[in-house]
């Protein structure tokens, strides 16, 4: 078969063991001719691809990023779009796609399918806000990541008798804030899940610090988002894809408690060193996983459906269905995290 094979959304540790994956198994077991389409669909629309073969992929198991490139585009920014996509399936006889990626990548991918396309979709986002899959690959590293820096602050806070206050990723959903700020022994987190009133947060921090402590660790999603009324805000303002531009709630946090509460308080905003360098273990694991059940389900002709991770085996799912709600932070974590709140 000739499969075509994409990255697409931002860049994610794994994917480059996903590809792998798929590539090992595609031209040792079935023969299988791959080419990897250049920055996510805009290079199926143009296009631009490259060979792929499993001399290409050597070395790249521990590599960030994507050797492929990414982007945001998706044949729906264009009026003929969809055509375009048409035609390089057809010209270059491919017979797949595996289209990994988040929310966007595979929403498009599930439409795609709709009018003909055969997709294949594999689950990417440090999220992890992908529904009906347990896990996705780049969660783990990220949660590492941000775990590292929490160990880190906690030391220079203790140092200083400061508050230090963490933004992380999570732009809808607050699982790496929650898991991080759990395995670093935050003294709060704030979720997009659950708006916070500040003066809830100061008075936490108050008693924390009257009990004889002497420094604490606030982590905070991107997303997280006050209670009407109690902080005011700016409006919110959305890129060229629709998303709303997030980043700075940590910024405005640090200013409130300062303010409130005369306590030191510093902030650290992780940003995007969440998404780079080598995968965890873990990732590494799930993503070639996740590449090698991906072919598998390219030669059933199982289009239309993505490989997750469910009670430990990796299945098959509707992609429509797996992008039809977001997976917010379950119960049973987020009161785990709350019984370590002050």
């Amino acid at each position: 078969m000739n499969v075509g094979i994409l990255t697409g959304g931002g860049d994610c540790p794994g994917l480059n063991a996903v590809i792998r994956g798929i590539v090992r198994k595609g031209e040792r077991e079935y023969g299988d001719t791959l080419m990897g389409f250049h920055d996510g669909w805009r290079g199926v629309m143009a296009g631009e691809f490259t060979e792929l073969s499993v001399n290409f992929m050597r070395g790249t198991l521990p590599r960030g990023g994507t050797v492929l490139g990414t982007s945001r585009i998706n044949p729906y920014m264009y009026p003929d779009g969809v055509d375009r996509v048409k035609n390089t399936v057809e010209r270059l006889g491919i017979d797949a796609i595996v289209a990994i990626g988040g929310e966007g990548t595979l929403s498009c991918s599930a439409e795609l399918f709709r009018v003909g396309i055969p997709v294949v979709g594999v689950p990417k986002t440090i999220d992890n806000d992908i529904g009906i899959t347990e896990r996705t690959f780049g969660f783990d590293t990220a949660v590492a990541i941000a775990t590292e820096a929490i160990d880190r602050l906690h030391t220079t806070a203790e140092s200083h008798n400061r508050i230090m206050v963490v933004e992380v990723m999570g732009r809808h959903v607050g699982h790496i804030a929650t898991w991080a700020g759990l395995a670093g022994g935050a003294t709060i987190t704030l979720i997009p899940e659950q708006p916070f009133d500040i003066e809830e947060v100061c008075n936490a921090l108050r008693r924390r610090h009257e009990d004889g402590r002497y420094a604490s660790i606030v982590v905070v999603a991107e997303g997280a988002k006050p209670k009407a009324g109690t902080i005011e805000i700016a409006p919110d303002e959305y890129d060229e894809y629709g998303h709303i531009r997030l980043g700075g709630i940590g910024n405005l946090v640090t200013r409130e408690i300062e303010a409130r509460t005369g306590y030191e308080t510093r902030v650290t905003i992780l940003g995007h060193v969440q998404r780079g360098g080598s995968p965890t273990a873990f990732d590494r694991v799930l993503s070639t996983w996740f590449g090698v059940a991906a072919i598998d389900a390219v030669h059933d002709r199982a289009f239309g459906q993505m490989v997750a991770l469910q009670a430990n085996k990796v299945v098959r799912v509707p992609i429509a269905d797996a992008v039809a709600d977001l997976k917010y932070v379950n119960d049973e974590i987020w009161d785990t995290a709350k019984q370590f709140f002050p």
